[in-house]
């Protein structure tokens, strides 16, 4: 019984998306419905030599790698600042218990 527990735990976790951090907005196995940054992501950024005054952020939320729900994508993070003209692009990323509540954040910087 505690074999089968073992396994159904890291098949839970290898699918849910949990067994990589920081890739991107959060996965569910029964419910994703998130946008996001990833590592393929492009944005427009500006030449400019220091960051603009204003900030947005956006963020994802998961629960247990079973449901995942928001919004962390670049155009929400502009109207959520403010911003017509991006800056920076940032990623921040929070999990707990390995995943367990994951909420993982875009924050730009600009005019």
């Amino acid at each position: 019984m505690k074999k089968l527990a073992a396994v159904l735990a890291f098949a839970t976790l290898s699918a849910s998306g949990c067994a990589v951090i920081g890739s991107g907005p959060p996965s569910g196995v029964f419910y994703t419905g998130v946008k996001g940054v990833g590592p393929a992501t492009q944005a427009e950024v500006s030449d400019g030599v220091r960051p603009g005054p204003k900030q947005g952020q956006t963020c994802a939320t998961g629960i247990l790698g079973l449901a995942a729900w928001g919004d962390m994508s670049v155009d929400t993070a502009k109207k959520t600042g403010g911003i017509t003209r991006v800056d920076t692009v940032d990623y921040s990323s929070m999990r707990i218990l390995g995943g367990a509540y994951v909420k993982n954040c875009t924050v730009i910087t600009g005019e």
